[in-house]
């Protein structure tokens, strides 16, 4: 009989978590923000002397998401800075990408999500208005990356990701900064949003 393959990955906070098989209680924020903080949105071609991170962006989305729906309830703005949870551990790739490695991608994403909203007290999946609410505030996300950061013309981002409306971006502008900086603001933000909760 072969020997299965390891499916799990030793974390810093000393959780081993399995990706085939997640459960909240292999979950940690200091995990979570840390691997966000290292992983590069834009396979790391963008400008500047920092990559500019997953958290970062999962920062400025969950501040969008805010404007998007100011009444939102904390728990849905928890959602928004957890919507790119997953790559903590399976990285961040550019959407080509997701669309050649298939279905499998999008599964696995799915199961580490579910695994880690519960231990937030979210429910495993996202009601459906909400998270288009959520996927608005990211795309608008990265049409201010793609011009800002990643050499895109407007006109390119705005065929890629739509014209966003500028009352939504006003006064907000891409931050590139320590990984260790952006890892404490995304510890922070999270337990702001889950004290809310409380």
């Amino acid at each position: 009989m072969a020997k299965q393959a390891r499916a799990w990955q030793r974390m810093l906070s000393g959780r081993r978590l399995d990706l085939l098989d997640p459960t909240p209680f292999d979950i940690e924020i200091e995990d979570i923000a840390h691997g966000l903080a290292f992983v590069a949105r834009w396979n790391g071609q963008t400008v500047g002397d920092y990559a500019y991170s997953v958290a970062e962006h999962s920062l400025l989305v969950e501040t969008i998401y805010g404007r998007i729906s100011p009444k939102a309830d904390a728990r849905w703005r928890l959602a928004a800075l957890l919507h790119d949870a997953p790559e903590y551990v399976i990285g961040d790739m550019i959407s080509p990408v997701k669309a050649a490695v298939g279905p499998g991608y999008g599964a696995l994403d799915e199961r580490l999500e579910a695994a880690i909203h519960i231990r937030f007290g979210l429910p495993a999946k996202v009601p459906q208005n909400i998270k288009r609410q959520i996927k608005k505030a990211d795309r608008i996300s990265a049409w201010m990356e793609a011009t800002q950061i990643a050499g895109f013309t407007k006109t390119e981002a705005d065929k890629l990701f739509g014209v966003p409306d500028p009352n939504l971006t006003r006064d907000l502008t891409i931050v590139l900064r320590p990984p260790m900086e952006t890892r404490a603001d995304f510890t922070a933000r999270h337990a702001t949003l889950l004290a809310a909760l409380a």
